[in-house]
């Protein structure tokens, strides 16, 4: 069954203006959707998910990382959160089995204040990047032609170049990738692979 899949984020210092940097680094890593480019959605929310958001905008074409973040900036606080959406190109199964489209897919990245929601950016990350469901990444109801590995080989090269990115030019001090049902994408993928042998 699909999950969301997430990578959170973690940092030294993310407080007040301190956020700013961090997620400016982690968005410039972002592989954007040559057809949808850049960042398409701004959001400000004050306190928890529960109340009403203080800002949002949609752009079309997509803005930079940078105009993103100082659309954000005057707006930085500690107990609140800052989503920003943005596409990139993934691999999706059409009609046929062996049909495959390179398609722009949401992703969803997400700044925390340490103090946002009861401190959940402890559990979550200072920043969590939402990716979808995780059947992008591991199809359940795919033949597992040449083809179709291939596909799904290229996607989870997609996501781990990402990561990887991340890594090397943020200054993250801690990364998980994981799932709502906290079965790892690798071992997904491993299960997957022997149900079709």
């Amino acid at each position: 069954m699909p999950d969301p899949l997430y990578l959170s984020l973690w940092f030294p210092d993310f407080e007040g203006p301190a956020m700013l940097p961090h997620l400016n680094a982690v968005l410039q890593q972002f592989p954007f959707s040559s057809t949808r480019p850049g960042i398409t959605y701004v959001a400000v929310q004050p306190v928890s998910w529960n109340e009403a958001t203080v800002l949002e905008r949609r752009f079309s074409p997509g803005i930079t990382p940078e105009e993103s973040v100082l659309i954000a900036a005057d707006l930085m606080h500690d107990d609140y959160a800052y989503v920003f959406e943005a596409h990139w190109d993934l691999w999706t199964p059409g009609q046929s089995a062996d049909e495959w489209r390179l398609e722009s897919s949401l992703v969803r990245i997400i700044a925390q204040g340490e103090e946002f929601e009861d401190a959940t950016s402890d559990e979550t990350g200072h920043i969590e990047i939402d990716f979808g469901l995780d059947s992008l990444f591991v199809p359940e109801n795919v033949g597992l032609s040449e083809e179709t590995q291939a596909k799904i080989r290229d996607n989870v090269t997609r996501l781990v170049e990402f990561t990887k990115k991340i890594e090397l030019n943020t200054r993250a001090t801690s990364r998980r990738l994981w799932s709502e049902s906290d079965e790892s994408l690798p071992q997904k993928l491993i299960t997957r692979l022997q149900r079709v042998q």
